[in-house]
């Protein structure tokens, strides 16, 4: 064959193959038998193998996997992946529906689809080749799993020729078939190895796995939902016609989506999938509800977590009866004692149920718990399941009462509970093993240093010899290389990468740290608020209880928090000696360079759909010359940019308030300053 010829074999058969594979995977239509598709595949390995010049990188043997990954690089999104708000009930719903109604008036359709329990992906294709490949993550920013996901058939790798942008994000659910899960779980206790507990933390942790071969080996599948591009709104009017245009493209999109014109509609959609979602061949746990147009869903924007166009419906959970065996007492890193009921193994919602959270004493008051109670248990959107009540006609006659203790289960330290507070708390600080590991466990976290090569379960190997006792000692341990040589599995090469680790860390903005001292009722979201507002520590430190709680969403009982942990002694020695080592205690001041400052001391609100700009666009022309951006209308507000399908109760207050409205043109003409509105 000459070289002419062998490229275009190579040609014929990818293409052929991605055909086929489409049309199984996708279509659910087979046109070729399995032995003849192998053959084909085979044929194609081969030759690519002899002559790589002429191999497609998106070949359909890409799909066998075979790359090997040793960490996943962490990518941020583009837009970001937010979870959607949860409701049970239909009086929810009802209320979804009048906010909405609210803002964008009586004209508007939803979309209905199945929620997948599964794992998200987001997908992005350029030029119709899969490009990257990243999970949610925390929802900003996730991880690069591409070679994972080439495996998974029905997922394109490279799109037929078509009428997409040249670059697009396509969001959709892995998950596994229930007869697959149930093939492959035999297989892992037949080969003695562990087994999963549901379909959706096989899907995961299959994602996760390092060789993309054995990816392969696992049959995931995956429908898609939802696509993000630039000037969106110029293809599609609406969410339904981009599905539409989707499956044209390529791809898997589940079948079961339905347009709903009223809340009846959705309502009796949401009932027939309730009762037939047993005969799926794959697990849903509800029904997502989606306002369909795109212009209305640029109105109602977003929270800070979820937007406001979309909800997701929760099927009922569902209830078993089993017997508590006795309770548990854990202490958590701040000292919070979290009681723990261990129950007689029951099967619920597809796993095998141990234990439930009691959460605190109240809750074990209002339950009435006795020793060897039988109990009712749920796992409705609960993570851990939930005991929901006793079956008291079931009780022993000689019953004892579940009395709370009174000292730590772990130090035997008095037990405290401050007014109005229903968790007890062991105060022993500096003393109580689970507080003090627990500490420096959150400390390397994620989202606070991310320190890499040190995990939790070094952090306690390491407490347990006595080489760490709080988190300033993580800075020291380059001083103890001779000991940490001396521990067993852990080698010189792992001591360097966590060195490596524990210095980088000490370039983690202010923010981060803040999160990582771990200081009670202080999350990711306040930590920002206090760097951003105090902007040093020792001005958080000087600051009073009034003047911290007075910083947005911090109430005096998380500012009496913040100022008794930085006024403690044992915490301000902590701090100086991590100043030492060189940690970011303030922020740093970054200059901003302005395109003017002609919008200075004005601000901005932005609504409705624009015909040659994005809001995001439109957002960062104002800011760069000077402009302030908000979030609402009030009589302070200077400009309202006003688009197409802007929601009629803004446009109401806005005339109301007399505030000046303008468009995106005379927007661009009052920064170009050719005229004065």
């Amino acid at each position: 064959m000459s070289s002419i010829d062998i490229e275009q074999r190579i040609n014929s058969l990818t293409q052929e193959l991605n055909s086929y594979n489409y049309q199984y995977y996708v279509l659910a239509q087979s046109q070729i038998s399995d032995f003849d598709f192998d053959q084909k595949l085979k044929e194609l390995e081969a030759l690519e193998a002899q002559y790589p010049e002429y191999a497609d990188p998106n070949s359909p043997t890409q799909r066998v996997g075979g790359d090997v990954t040793s960490k996943f690089e962490t990518v941020k999104h583009r837009w970001p992946m937010l979870s959607l708000g949860n409701t049970y009930n239909q009086e929810d719903l009802r209320d979804f529906d009048q906010r909405v109604r609210k803002i964008i008036g009586d004209q508007f359709e939803y979309v209905c689809e199945l929620k997948f329990d599964g794992l998200s992906i987001s997908l992005t294709y350029q030029n119709g080749k899969l490009l990257k490949a990243v999970t949610r993550g925390d929802g900003t920013q996730g991880d690069l799993v591409t070679n994972n996901i080439k495996t998974i058939r029905s997922i394109p790798i490279h799109l037929k020729k078509g009428h997409y942008p040249d670059e697009f994000e396509i969001r959709g659910e892995i998950f596994m078939h229930k007869s697959a899960f149930l093939r492959l779980n035999a297989e892992r206790e037949e080969n003695e190895e562990q087994t999963y507990a549901n379909p959706r933390n096989f899907a995961a942790g299959t994602i996760k796995l390092q060789d993309s071969a054995e990816v392969a080996k696992r049959p995931l599948d995956c429908f898609l939902y939802f696509l993000y591009c630039e000037n969106r709104n110029k293809l599609f009017h609406n969410h339904w016609e981009s599905l539409e245009a989707v499956k044209e493209w390529g791809f898997h999109v589940c079948e079961h989506t339905q347009k709903c014109e009223t809340l009846t509609d959705v309502f009796s959609f949401i009932d027939y999938w309730d009762e037939k979602r047993h005969e799926l061949s794959y697990e849903i746990d509800g029904i997502v509800i989606k306002v369909n147009d795109y212009g209305a869903q640029e109105e109602l924007g977003f929270t800070a977590k979820n937007p406001r166009w979309a909800i997701s419906y929760k099927f009922k959970a569902e209830r078993v009866e089993t017997q508590v065996k006795s309770i548990s007492y854990q202490v958590g890193r701040t000292g919070a004692v979290t009681p723990v009921a261990n129950l007689k193994p029951v099967s619920l919602a597809g796993t095998t149920v141990k234990r439930a959270s009691l959460h605190n004493a109240n809750e074990i008051a209002r339950l009435g718990l006795h020793e060897g109670d039988t109990v009712f248990v749920e796992k409705g959107g609960e993570i851990i399941p939930k005991i929901i009540a006793v079956n008291e006609d079931k009780r022993l006659s000689n019953a004892i009462p579940y009395v709370y203790p009174s000292y730590c289960p772990e130090c035997h330290t008095e037990l405290v509970r401050q007014d109005g507070e229903a968790v007890h708390y062991c105060p022993n600080e500096t003393g109580c093993p689970p507080q003090i590991v627990g500490k420096m466990q959150h400390f390397i976290g994620r989202k606070m240093m991310d320190i890499e090569g040190m995990g939790d379960e070094t952090v306690e190997t390491f407490y347990k010899k006595g080489i760490l006792k709080n988190i300033v000692d993580i800075y020291g341990l380059q001083d103890h290389q001779d000991q940490l040589q001396s521990l067993e599995r852990f080698g010189q090469k792992s001591i360097d990468n966590m060195l490596k680790g524990i210095e980088k860390s000490k370039e983690k903005p202010f923010e981060k740290l803040l999160f990582a001292l771990g200081i009670r009722h202080v999350g990711e979201t306040i930590a920002k608020k206090l760097a951003q507002h105090f902007k040093t520590i020792d001005a958080i430190k000087d600051a009073s209880i009034e003047e911290i709680a007075a910083v947005q969403d911090i109430g005096i009982r998380i500012a009496e928090s913040i100022h008794d942990y930085l006024n403690n002694e044992i915490h301000i020695a902590q701090i100086e000696q991590l100043k030492s080592y060189g940690l970011q205690f303030k922020i740093e001041e970054k200059e901003v360079i302005l395109a003017s400052n002609i919008l200075a001391d004005q601000t901005f609100l932005i609504s409705g759909v624009f015909a040659n700009y994005s809001r995001e666009q439109l957002t960062a022309l104002i800011e760069s010359h000077g402009g302030k951006m908000v979030s609402s209308i009030s009589a302070k507000l200077s400009y309202l940019v006003a688009g197409d399908k802007m929601g009629p109760s803004k446009l109401a207050k806005a005339e109301k308030l007399n505030i000046k409205m303008i468009n995106e043109n005379e927007l661009v003409a009052l920064i170009d300053n050719k005229t004065s509105i």
